[in-house]
């Protein structure tokens, strides 16, 4: 399968994204390790960066226009020398390392790695709408009393990717796309 090819409705299975894989531009880049990402319904996507969430960051805002729209500052949290970082409760903004390149006529969803709920954490996401093309966000909330020891480069989350009945013919246009390039 190449980028000009719609598959069947449903899920793309491994086959499928290990072809877009190799594609101009490649559905995903920048993976630290493709062979293990590679799933057989989705692909996981990887910890680049963490940033916290405090009183002082702001409010955020969203109202009817797009110029109403305020995002909270964020603080970068710093990993450890060995790569690790320790995260309380609490909420977390997580960059991945990889950058994302949806042809216009593929969406995906992600969703946490069962391993994270088993933990008491858990990931909120958006749609990646088609033609998206960018290095994404997620919250990551961490609900485990105890904390979450999170290691840089650590696999947390799964994108499932889905064909549209038909190509979008303009593909996303929002104020994220090309975001943390």
């Amino acid at each position: 399968m190449t980028g000009n090819e719609t598959p069947a409705p449903g899920a793309l299975n491994r086959d499928a994204i290990a072809s877009l894989l190799a594609d101009h531009p490649p559905l995903l880049e920048e993976c630290p390790d493709p062979c293990r990402q590679l799933q057989p319904n989705g692909f996981d996507v990887t910890v680049r960066s963490v940033a916290s969430y405090s009183p002082d960051t702001g409010a955020g805002a969203i109202g009817v226009s797009d110029a109403d729209r305020v995002l909270p500052g964020s603080t970068e949290l710093d990993f450890g020398c060995d790569g690790w970082l320790l995260l309380h409760p609490g909420h977390y903004l997580v960059t991945f390392n990889e950058v994302v390149n949806l042809p216009h006529w593929l969406m995906a969803l992600g969703r946490p790695r069962s391993s994270l709920l088993r933990m008491g954490i858990t990931l909120h996401t958006a749609v990646w709408d088609a033609g998206y093309s960018g290095r994404s966000q997620v919250l990551l909330v961490v609900h485990n009393t105890g904390g979450f020891r999170l290691q840089r480069d650590a696999r947390i989350a799964q994108l499932v990717f889905f064909p549209l009945s038909a190509p979008d013919n303009r593909g996303y246009e929002g104020r994220y796309q090309r975001e943390n390039l």
